[in-house]
């Protein structure tokens, strides 16, 4: 089969490999779209991922192709969403419910062979089937969802708080719809990138802005969301905390990135610092929302390529042009 491959620190091609052959309780999807994530990113600087070569890919969807001989969940022909994680279930973390922190973490696309091929590998117990009316292609955008459920899961936000989202690329703009759905009263949104900032304004949020200044609450924020994973941002983000609230570390920044805190004000004002790490028991709850309609692929979605165009896919993410952008095998 045709898939992409990272080799090596900065390498990546597209090239040829083996087909993959399903275990007694794994299928092989036919994969209909992958999407590009800044992880796919960290893993070309020789961030995450164990060992190269690895296929990348943990955003992915399509058609059950293959099934092992103890697979009764789903047949050939069923239209799947994978869940990428990758959990030991006996570790501390795993048998106390943390499986996003298990000690032998891994993800399909990370440790193992991902979506940016035509066929997949995936444990059954990791296949959500899709309702009728969602697009095989549209439902790859479940996994950025599910970790956007989780990050509200550990914000445990109330009704009527005020919210500042920096970034607004994919998980920004889903941070910006779920906070809708849990009944903000306000979402403010910083980026530098203006195009982005539109589609922002574009699903309702309160404002705009290039920076924080240009926003006038000098109070600050209820919850603080980085979705960069950029330093800059994430120490102007841990500044614009109100009393009382909470930053969350949402998107991924370097190994090495680093920034100052204000212990005195951590404590004075009883200000969260808090994380959200990947998926944890919240894929299904994410293909629920989005089978109800809670994100709309076309605003979303901003560029179909095809699988050849992977590593020319890769530069331009990184560019910050468009928003999702997806591979089609």
């Amino acid at each position: 089969m045709k898939a992409a491959v990272i080799s090596g620190v900065g390498q990546v091609e597209v090239t040829t490999v083996d087909d993959p052959a399903p275990g007694h309780r794994q299928v092989v999807v036919d994969v209909s779209a992958c999407g590009l994530c800044g992880t796919d990113l960290h893993i070309l600087q020789g961030e995450f991922a164990p060992t190269l070569p690895v296929i990348p890919g943990h955003e992915f969807a399509g058609v059950v192709a293959e099934v092992g001989s103890d697979v009764t969940e789903v047949s050939v022909g069923d239209r799947v969403a994978v869940d990428p994680s990758l959990y030991c279930f006996e570790c501390r973390y795993c048998r106390s419910g943390r499986n996003n922190l298990c000690e032998r973490w891994g993800g399909i696309g990370v440790s193992t062979a991902g979506g940016a091929a035509e066929y997949a590998l995936a444990p059954v117990a990791n296949c959500v089937k899709l309702p009728d009316h969602v697009r095989t292609e549209d439902a790859a955008l479940i996994e950025p969802l599910s970790c956007a459920v989780r990050g509200y899961d550990v914000l445990r936000s109330q009704l009527a708080t005020s919210v500042l989202i920096y970034g607004s690329g994919t998980m920004g703009l889903m941070m910006l719809e779920l906070g809708k759905l849990t009944g903000a009263a306000s979402i403010e949104v910083v980026d530098l990138n203006e195009e982005r900032l539109a589609t922002a304004r574009q699903l309702g949020c309160t404002g705009v802005a290039t920076s924080a200044d240009e926003l006038d609450r000098p109070a600050g924020w209820d919850v603080v969301i980085d979705a960069t994973g950029n330093a800059r941002a994430i120490q102007d983000g841990l500044g614009r905390v109100a009393k009382g609230g909470t930053f969350l570390q949402f998107g991924v920044a370097d190994y090495a990135a680093r920034v100052e805190i204000d212990p005195y004000k951590i404590y004075n004002q009883e200000i969260t610092i808090t994380g959200s790490m990947a998926v944890l028991h919240s894929y299904e709850r994410a293909a629920d929302l989005f089978a109800a309609g809670v994100l709309d692929p076309e605003v979303f979605i901003s560029d179909r390529l095809p699988l050849d165009d992977y590593a020319a896919a890769l530069e331009q993410f990184k560019a910050g042009k468009g928003r999702k952008i997806q591979v089609l095998p």
